[in-house]
């Protein structure tokens, strides 16, 4: 069983002085010209922190940022990062510019309590990566509790949330972990039904899991994006010019023949909006799901595709949300994403988001909605491996 933060001791026991906290958190955030452009990440790190922090603790915090393949880059280090974490603390971050160096070390033993202590990029070394145990060593040097909340990367097993839970008698996981084993596994495994979830995006590869787990669990499947194309495809159906994974046809056919052995409902659009000859003509049609011709590109769900998803919605008691329906990061076909929010929104049941495009899908179309949802998962692969039903590598190595 992985320990809770709340459950962890701060103090030390011969001083008055807090224990010094190493958090492995997610920072990999979009940064241009030096500055966090989304610091949703960033947000979701602070309730652990902040509790660290008022139970009279230091803390460091490691993290990694993009794939800079084991070279210092500017391009990829975290002091954007912890010029935003400052800001929104409104105190000062103490920084290093490498994570194992004898002054990076230094700088977190001799911390202050309520002092944060900001390492440089983790993947500026391949060990990293690779689970090097001497390399776990050296960060574990930098603490004497170890918390893991990046949940983002507990599907890879790294040095820094891996080899390292080797080197410490005491460690957890943070509030955001902690609540997305809480929904993405322990509430998902005994819903309350009707259960409904919608899976959306251009790949079946990464939703296969997803969906096979969810069969016979789940009372309906709503299939959106490109992947509608290729399911629609297995059922002999035209597409037009529309995105398809031709390779994947059987596989969308093996998935509809269980969902209706387990008395899972499979629903897919029933009309479409999208382009004539290509994407970006600007010449827009609409056209029934029987009947769409072609030369279309199917690249939102319909109006009554929209009527159709909202009803079951809204006779759903719990929706999860991967992947959207349609090209949403393009106005023109953003609409069938967008209608999928309202109906979460205007019902009472609850809603859980996964998926970076989803979230940002969402984000665009209204800030203020993100925050009404019972749940957004801050990880991507690790969202869909834990919904899979698959074991996260980092999570188990808090149990051992």
């Amino acid at each position: 069983m992985m320990r809770k933060i709340s459950s962890i001791d701060f103090k030390s026991s011969n001083t008055t002085s807090g224990k010094t906290v190493l958090i492995r958190v997610d920072y990999n955030v979009p940064v241009v010209n030096d500055l966090v452009v989304d610091d949703f990440r960033i947000l979701k790190s602070l309730p652990t922190i902040q509790y660290c922090l008022e139970q009279g603790s230091k803390v460091v915090l490691m993290s990694h940022m993009g794939r800079p393949k084991g070279r210092k880059n500017k391009m990829f280090s975290l002091m954007p990062a912890g010029e935003k974490l400052a800001e929104l603390l409104e105190m000062p971050i103490k920084f290093s510019d490498d994570c194992i160096s004898e002054d990076a070390i230094d700088v977190s033993k001799n911390l202050k309590d309520g002092e944060i202590h900001l390492l440089e990029n983790l993947r500026f070394y391949n060990e990293e990566t690779l689970n090097d145990q001497f390399f776990a060593a050296q960060l574990a040097k930098h603490g004497s509790i170890y918390i893991n909340d990046a949940f983002g990367t507990a599907h890879r097993e790294h040095a820094s949330n891996a080899n390292i839970t080797k080197h410490f008698a005491t460690k957890g996981m943070g509030f955001l972990v902690e609540k997305e084993v809480k929904f993405l596994s322990e509430n998902l495994s005994n819903p309350t039904k009707p259960l409904t979830l919608i899976i959306g995006g251009a790949k079946i590869d990464t939703k296969i899991g997803v969906i096979e787990n969810f069969l016979g669990l789940a009372d309906n499947i709503i299939i959106g994006g490109a992947m509608a194309n290729t399911f629609m495809a297995s059922m002999g159906r035209e597409i037009g010019l529309s995105l398809m994974e031709e390779d994947k046809i059987d596989t969308a056919s093996m998935l509809i023949n269980k969902a209706n052995r387990k008395k899972t409902k499979i629903v897919l659009p029933v009309d479409f909006t999208g382009e004539l000859r290509k994407f970006g003509s600007g010449d827009i049609c609409t056209a029934d799901a029987s009947n769409i011709p072609s030369k279309m590109i199917c690249e939102d769900i319909g109006v009554k595709s929209i009527d159709l998803f909202s009803k079951i919605i809204s006779e759903s008691e719990t929706v999860l949300w991967n992947g959207t329906v349609g090209v949403a990061e393009n106005p023109n076909f953003a609409t069938g994403t967008n209608r999928i929010v309202d109906a979460i929104m205007e019902n009472e049941l609850t809603s859980i988001v996964g998926g970076g495009d989803t979230v940002a899908a969402i984000r665009n179309y209204n800030e203020e909605f993100i925050d009404q949802f019972s749940h957004v998962s801050t990880g991507g692969g690790s969202c869909l491996e834990m919904l899979s039903g698959s074991k996260l590598p980092a999570l188990e190595m808090l149990k051992k």
